[in-house]
C-alpha cells in the first residue's frame, strides 16, 4: 500500500497539472470506484461537471482535490485567505492497494483497469485528462464535504492555507512533516498509550502517514524496538522517533518514494526507488547496516507483527522485558 512520501508525490503532480483547471465531464466505467460517495455515480458525475480544482492536499495518506463550482473571480473565493471565502468541498482519492492517478493524453489508450476518467479544461502542453485506474479496487473517488480543522491551522500540505479537512478524514491526526504538527500533543497522548510503540505508530488517528515500512525503519534508526511499551518512553526517546520518521520520509520523498509493487506509480507513471536505501524492512538474515560500521557480525531478525512482519537488530534494537505489541 503507499505510503506517505508516495502520496505526497503523487498530490504534487496533481498540484502541477490539475490544480487550476476545470472538469469539463466525467466517464464512471465502473461504480465500485465510487461506492463511498452514497448519493451514487450520477450524483457525483453531475457535481464534478464544471467544478474548479482548487489545490491539491495531502495529510498522512489522504488525499483531496478542494472544490469550486467555478473558477475564484465567478465564484468569489479567496486563494489567499485575505477574506475567509473557501471552497465547500473536496474530491476525495483513496488510492487503496493499488489505486492510481495519472494525467494522460486523450488520444492515448485507455489503462486496463482504467475506472473513472476525469476530462479537464485544455491547457497548452498539459495533458487533457486525469485518470483513476486500480486493478484491486480497494481504493476510490468520491466528495465529502469540508469542514474547519479542530487546530485552526491548514487542513494539510498544500499550496494555499485553508484551515479545512474533508469531513471523511477529520479523524485523522496530523503527520510528522505537517507544518502544524505538535510534538506536544502527540507525546502526550502517546504516554497515555498501554501498547506497543510500533503499534502506536500506524495508528492513525494519533500520528498519521507512518506506515508498516517507514514504521520499522524510523525505529531501527531510532534504535527503538517494536514492542517497547509506549508508557515507558521518555520525551527524548519520543523525540527521536518522530525525527527518524521526519528524516526517512524526507529521504523517500527525494527518491520518489517507496515501490515494492508495479502496480504502484505516482501521477506521471514513475515509480519510487528508495527501496534501494532501506536499512530495515524487508532485510531478514541480512548485515545490520550499522553494527557493520562498528565491526559487530550482527543480523537483521524477522518477527510477525500485526499479520504482517517487523524487522529490527537483536543488537541495536533489544527486546524490551516487559514487551507490548
Amino acid at each position: 500500500m503507499p505510503e506517505l512520501p508516495e502520496v505526497e508525490v503523487v498530490r504534487r503532480g496533481l498540484a502541477s497539472w490539475v490544480a487550476g483547471r476545470t472538469i469539463t465531464d466525467v466517464e464512471i466505467l465502473d461504480s465500485r470506484s465510487t461506492r463511498r460517495h452514497i448519493p451514487g455515480p450520477a450524483d457525483l458525475r453531475n457535481q464534478l461537471i464544471g467544478a474548479y480544482v482548487a489545490d491539491a492536499v495531502r495529510r498522512g495518506k489522504f488525499l483531496w482535490l478542494p472544490l469550486t463550482p467555478g473558477s475564484p473571480d465567478e465564484t468569489n473565493v479567496d486563494p489567499s485567505l485575505a477574506t475567509g471565502r473557501f471552497p465547500q468541498t473536496a474530491l476525495m482519492a483513496h488510492l487503496g492497494m493499488s489505486g492510481q492517478l495519472l494525467v494522460e493524453d486523450s488520444d492515448q489508450p485507455d489503462e486496463k483497469h482504467l475506472k473513472v476518467r476525469f476530462i479537464l479544461s485544455p491547457v497548452d502542453g498539459m495533458p487533457g485528462e486525469l485518470r483513476f485506474v486500480d486493478q484491486r479496487i480497494f481504493g476510490g473517488v468520491f466528495l465529502s464535504a469540508l469542514v474547519p480543522c479542530a487546530d485552526g491551522k491548514p487542513g494539510g500540505q498544500s499550496a494555499h492555507s485553508w484551515p479545512l479537512v474533508p469531513e471523511a478524514a477529520a479523524h485523522i491526526a496530523r503527520d510528522p512533516v505537517d507544518p502544524g504538527f505538535s510534538f506536544d500533543e502527540f507525546y502526550r497522548r502517546l504516554r497515555l498509550r498501554k501498547t506497543g510503540i510500533k503499534r502506536a505508530l500506524l495508528d492513525q488517528g494519533l500520528i498519521s502517514g507512518v506506515g508498516n515500512i517507514y514504521a520499522d525503519e524510523a525505529l531501527w534508526a531510532a534504535k527503538l524496538h517494536f514492542a517497547r511499551p509506549t508508557d515507558t518512553l521518555r520525551r527524548a526517546d519520543a523525540q527521536r522517533l518522530v525525527d527518524a520518521c521526519i528524516d526517512v520520509m524526507t529521504r523517500a520523498l527525494d527518491a520518489g518514494g517507496t515501490s515494492f509493487d508495479s502496480l504502484y506509480v505516482n501521477v506521471n507513471g514513475a515509480s519510487g526507488y528508495f527501496e534501494r536505501s532501506l536499512n530495515a524492512y524487508g532485510r531478514a538474515g541480512k548485515p545490520c547496516r550499522r553494527c557493520e560500521e562498528h565491526g559487530r557480525e550482527t543480523v537483521m531478525r524477522r518477527d510477525e507483527f500485526m499479520n504482517r512482519s517487523s524487522y529490527t537488530c537483536p543488537v541495536c534494537q533489544p527486546r524490551p522485558r516487559n514487551a507490548r505489541w
